[in-house]
């Protein structure tokens, strides 16, 4: 093997429109994993306010069994 075989090159057999649609699909999965990444990232904002409601929705829960609990102590004084 010579010295120019064994390095790759381009060959001028390729043509232009090849080198060009390789260009825009790979600038177009760049775009592509751009917004899918944005996408990612709202979707984890929201999970964590999510998480955050849930954890409200609970201690208003256990606030709500509290004052029910009280009110039927009082009606029950109310009633002796």
């Amino acid at each position: 093997m010579n010295g120019d075989e064994k390095h790759w090159h381009l060959d001028r057999r390729v043509p232009i429109a090849v080198i060009v649609t390789l260009l825009l699909q790979s600038a177009a999965a760049l775009v592509w994993a751009g917004s899918a990444a944005e996408r990612l990232s709202v979707l984890e904002t929201r999970a964590l306010r999510i998480d955050e409601m849930v954890e409200r929705t609970a201690r208003l829960e256990e606030r709500a069994k509290g004052v029910t609990a009280a009110l039927e102590r009082i009606e029950a004084k109310l009633e002796r």
